[in-house]
C-alpha cells in the first residue's frame, strides 16, 4: 500500500520514501506526494533523489494494477526511458525523497478547480474530462450552445472573488442519500473505504447555490488535486468548444497569453 501524502495537502512538493518493490508497472514506495493517473487528471512527473544524491526521472506515474486487471493500493512512479541503468541500481527497502516537478503539478492544480467553476457555470453532467498541464477539456452532456466569451468572463469572476477551496469528506450513506452530488457520468467516486472525498468551492456570494444547508459554488466527490483559493488560477480562459455529438458540448481551456 502507498500512503497518497496528496490527498490532503497538494501543495507538498517533496518527501522521504522507502522503496517497496520495482517491477513493470514502475517504482513502488510506501508513501508518496506523486498523483497517479485517474479522474481525467493526468500523473506527475518528477524525480527520485536517491541516498548519494544522483536522481530517477519519473515521466508518468499511475495506480497499481493486480494481475486481473483491478486497481490495487499502490502508485507506481515510471522512469523515463533513459533511466534504465540507473533503475537497474535501484532496490527494495532503498531510501529515497520523492520530487514532483511543481511549475508542472501546479498548472493541473489550476486547471482542476478551474474545472470545478465551469460545472458551476454550466449545470449539467460532464461525460467526459482531461486535465493536462496545457489545456483542459469537459464534456457537457447537453444540447445548448454555449457562448465561449461568457464562459471566459464567469470564470474570471469567480477567480477574482477568490473563493476558498477546500478538501473534506462524506461516508458512502450519505453520498447515496445525495446522488446529485456525481456530476460525472463516466466516472464514479472511489468507495470502499467508507468514506469519499470532496472538494468544496465556495462562499456566499450572489453566484452561490444552496447545498447542504450552505452558500457555496461546488461541491463534489472528487480525488484531484486543487488550489487552495480560486484566486490563485490566475487567467484561464476558454479556448474552443465544439459541438461533439447531438447531445455533447465539449469547452476547452487555456491558460490566457502573459500580458493580457
Amino acid at each position: 500500500m502507498t500512503q497518497d501524502l496528496f490527498r490532503q495537502d497538494a501543495y507538498l512538493r517533496e518527501c522521504s520514501a522507502t522503496v517497496v518493490s520495482i517491477g513493470e508497472q514502475g517504482i513502488v514506495l510506501d508513501r508518496t506526494v506523486f498523483y497517479p493517473l485517474g479522474g481525467g487528471q493526468a500523473g506527475d512527473s518528477g524525480v527520485l533523489v536517491l541516498a548519494d544524491g544522483s536522481e530517477i526521472a519519473i515521466a508518468d506515474t499511475r495506480k497499481g494494477k493486480d494481475a486481473e486487471g483491478h486497481f490495487t493500493d499502490e502508485i507506481c512512479h515510471q522512469g523515463a526511458p533513459e533511466m534504465h541503468e540507473a533503475l537497474s541500481k535501484l532496490k527494495q527497502g532503498d531510501a529515497v525523497t520523492a520530487r514532483v516537478d511543481w511549475e508542472r503539478r501546479h498548472r493541473l492544480m489550476r486547471f482542476h478547480t478551474t474545472t470545478h467553476l465551469l460545472c458551476h457555470l454550466v449545470p449539467q453532467l460532464v461525460n467526459g474530462c482531461s486535465i493536462t498541464p496545457d489545456y483542459a477539456r469537459l464534456d457537457f452532456n447537453m444540447t445548448d450552445p454555449l457562448d465561449k466569451d461568457e464562459l471566459t468572463a464567469g470564470i474570471a469572476r469567480l477567480v477574482a472573488a477568490a473563493h476558498p477551496v477546500a478538501v473534506g469528506s462524506i461516508s458512502d450513506e450519505e453520498l447515496d442519500a445525495n446522488p446529485a452530488l456525481v456530476k460525472s457520468m463516466s466516472v464514479q467516486p472511489p468507495r470502499g473505504s467508507g468514506f469519499v472525498r470532496t472538494i468544496r468551492i465556495g462562499t456566499a456570494t450572489a453566484d452561490a447555490v444552496q447545498v447542504g444547508g450552505e452558500q457555496m459554488i461546488d461541491y463534489q466527490p472528487c480525488g484531484g488535486t486543487h488550489v487552495a483559493n480560486t484566486a490563485e488560477i490566475g487567467a484561464v480562459v476558454v479556448t474552443k468548444i465544439e459541438k461533439k455529438s447531438a447531445t455533447t458540448r465539449r469547452v476547452v481551456l487555456g491558460f490566457a497569453p502573459a500580458g493580457t
